[in-house]
């Protein structure tokens, strides 16, 4: 069965959450890990069994796509990856950063494979992988380069080492793109992290969005696909409720997936 695990800033923006009782009902939601939790919380996330599947490396807006920034940006990295080691989180998330210049891509593309090649040997050293996020530039992240799955896999493939995958967000290139399970089975071999959402709005893995995450699932599962999938949306009701239905539709889609080879 796929892992799953959920994205903490999406499931507790409640300033109220009670952040023991969210972990503990994901917990028996069936989640088997958390995202982005704040460090302070990982012990209670892992006392009752969730891993630290991920944490950001740095912000999202200045990334490496600008050499300029490349050695503060390391620095930076290296700090993250060193805390996800020493408390046992598996992964760190950076970002190309948004456009420069003229935002080409190939210089951009080019500029993300030297700033990052010495941070994969560090991560690689840790124990931690990398995974680049891909993002929207159309709605919530304007100007943001890496926003098609062509830009992130061409980093990925340049720099040809597997400390660096993609974080491959449904929500995030259904905005741009489209045509996700085409696109997902021509570069799973990139793809180290998928996070879900309903496209449009972020909201709950249900009927009112457009993508049909039932048959992702059912594709991931059919593909062999061994790593975790995140579900990083703003619940439209109680938090619990609606990571134990996406959970569960998930689990039904992997499990006819898998019949239905």
């Amino acid at each position: 069965m796929i892992r799953q695990s959920f994205a903490w800033w999406s499931f507790a923006m409640d300033p109220a959450t009670d952040p023991g009782a969210l972990l503990a009902g994901a917990a028996g939601a069936g989640a088997q890990g958390v995202e982005m939790l704040p460090d302070d919380l990982w012990p209670v996330a892992l006392d009752l069994g969730l891993s630290i599947v991920t944490l950001s490396g740095h912000a999202l807006e200045t990334g490496f796509n600008d050499p300029a920034r490349h050695a503060a940006l390391r620095d930076e990295v290296r700090r993250r990856i060193d805390d996800a080691a020493a408390g046992g989180c598996e992964a760190v998330i950076v970002f190309s950063g948004s456009r420069i210049g003229d935002g080409a891509d190939g210089p951009a593309i080019a500029a993300c494979v030297e700033g990052l090649g010495p941070v994969v040997e560090h991560a690689k050293g840790a124990g931690v992988r990398l995974l680049l996020e891909l993002l929207n530039s159309k709605v919530d992240h304007p100007g943001q380069q890496c926003d098609r799955t062509a830009f992130g896999a061409a980093v990925v493939r340049q720099l040809d080492d597997p400390g660096l995958r993609l974080l491959y967000d449904g929500y995030h290139m259904q905005l741009m793109e489209g045509d996700l399970s085409r696109t997902i089975s021509d570069n799973l071999d990139l793809i180290g992290h998928v996070h879900t959402a309903g496209a449009p709005g972020r909201r709950d893995l249900d009927d009112r969005q457009e993508i049909n995450w039932r048959a992702i699932a059912g594709l991931l599962a059919r593909k062999g696909y061994g790593q975790w999938v995140g579900h990083e949306f703003v619940p439209r009701g109680e938090p619990v409720a609606a990571l134990a239905q996406a959970i569960a539709l998930f689990n039904a889609g992997a499990e006819a997936g898998v019949r239905n080879v």
